[in-house]
């Protein structure tokens, strides 16, 4: 190979280039590369901020469920609750009323039971004024007229 002055020409032009390069373009490019990597640095740090924040979202929503489900749970209870007072006093007024019924049923056995009575007594009554008619129109004999009120009596 041949050393000759083209030669020597571009190795000085090469080293003015690389020259060129570090003073003035070197500085930018490695600027805009720490300023990337501070970007990049300052993405992930955000990135793991979201995703602890997530963690505490979850957590947060979690416990919010966990208490939702507790409020239900203690809705349902009251509401079971309030249907066993309701079927309790259901079943109280339902016995009060049997018994006013019943109370009324045996009012009206006892009423009707009084009514049978005096029909019994209006009737012997009657039976009485036959009897006694029975008897004047006999003739009029102690002995026959016991025996007449004896057999009315077991009549009666």
């Amino acid at each position: 190979m041949e050393f000759n002055a083209t030669l020597i020409g571009e190795m000085i032009s090469f080293a003015i280039l690389i020259w060129i390069c570090v003073q003035f373009i070197w500085p930018h490019i490695n600027k805009a590369i720490e300023e990337r990597q501070l970007k990049i640095a300052e993405g992930l740090g955000a990135a793991e901020r979201a995703h602890a924040e997530l963690k505490d979202a979850d957590a947060k929503v979690a416990d919010e469920i966990r208490k939702a489900r507790q409020q239900a749970s203690e809705i349902i209870d009251k509401a079971q609750q309030q249907a066993n007072q309701i079927l309790d006093k259901a079943r109280v007024d339902a016995v009060a009323e049997v018994d006013r019924q019943k109370a009324m049923a045996q009012d009206e056995i006892a009423s009707m039971a009084q009514r049978a009575r005096e029909e019994l007594r209006e009737r012997v009554g009657a039976l009485a004024v036959q009897g006694a008619s029975k008897i004047v129109q006999r003739e009029i004999d102690p002995a026959a007229h016991k025996a007449l009120l004896d057999q009315l009596a077991a009549e009666v």
